[in-house]
């Protein structure tokens, strides 16, 4: 991975983090100042974009659920046909580019095109949900494993193929991402399989944003407020033993 400039017709595919600026890495950064064009998500936006320089060309490429998003083909297309102009190319993604943030379906296209890129990581959302309520993803003895999984396909529903099994193990710490709509189903189908609904749950809404919220809670809690009251931000779940209330 260079540590230069990025050479015109070159692509950096960089991780915003969360939202706030904070979290951005030096090099993400950096090649946000030095870059022709900045191509967006939604997540990614807001004072991250004042890193971009003065004279860098915007462009909002973002997808959100219920929302009219851009097609992925079409940021494929922008991406390609901005650097075949001998632009320095950032395509900025919220969390870390590489967790649920559809980056192989860019750097396949990338590669067919013949077009140089880097993948610069970020700060996760998962990781960053934890520091913010003040938990550890893991834990000797008690959550030796963490897994990340998607609680919506590619329709927005609960995916079919789940592996009950291994998300109703009771010593692990499961992040959900994209799960606000589906997780009073995926619920019902923990405890069905041997989680207890008392198991400790965390909503996490907008974090690092300015309207962050945080809900500790239980898994049979936080299907009923999902349930009951649907949330229009962005939101992650966070279940296991470390989801435990302080003190």
């Amino acid at each position: 991975m260079p540590d230069h400039a990025p050479t015109p017709g070159f692509v950096s595919l960089v991780s915003a983090g969360p939202g706030d600026p904070e979290l951005l890495t030096l090099k993400a950064a950096r090649l946000l100042a030095q870059a022709d064009v900045v191509l967006f998500d939604d997540l990614a936006s807001g004072p991250v974009l004042d890193h971009a320089g003065p004279d860098a060309e915007l462009i909002a490429v973002g997808k959100r659920a219920g929302r009219p998003s851009a097609k992925q083909e079409a940021v494929n297309e922008l991406i390609i046909q901005h650097a075949r102009a001998g632009k320095r190319v950032v395509r900025l993604k919220s969390g870390d580019a590489g967790i649920f943030g559809r980056l192989e379906e860019e750097l396949v296209a990338l590669t067919q095109a013949n077009i140089p890129f880097e993948i610069v990581p970020g700060v996760t959302s998962a990781s960053a949900a934890a520091a913010a309520i003040g938990m550890p993803l893991t834990r000797r003895l008690t959550a030796r494993r963490v897994q990340f999984v998607t609680g919506a396909d590619v329709t927005g529903q609960l995916p079919g193929d789940i592996n009950w099994a291994a998300l109703a193990d009771p010593a692990v710490t499961t992040v959900v991402f994209m799960g606000q709509r589906s997780f009073p189903k995926m619920a019902q189908g923990l405890v069905e399989h041997g989680l207890p609904g008392t198991t400790p749950a965390v909503f996490a809404e907008a974090v690092g944003h300015p309207t962050q919220r945080l809900v500790r809670t239980t898994v049979d809690g936080l299907a009923r407020m999902l349930r009951d009251g649907p949330v229009s931000q962005p939101g992650l779940i966070i279940y296991g033993p470390l989801a435990l209330p302080t003190g």
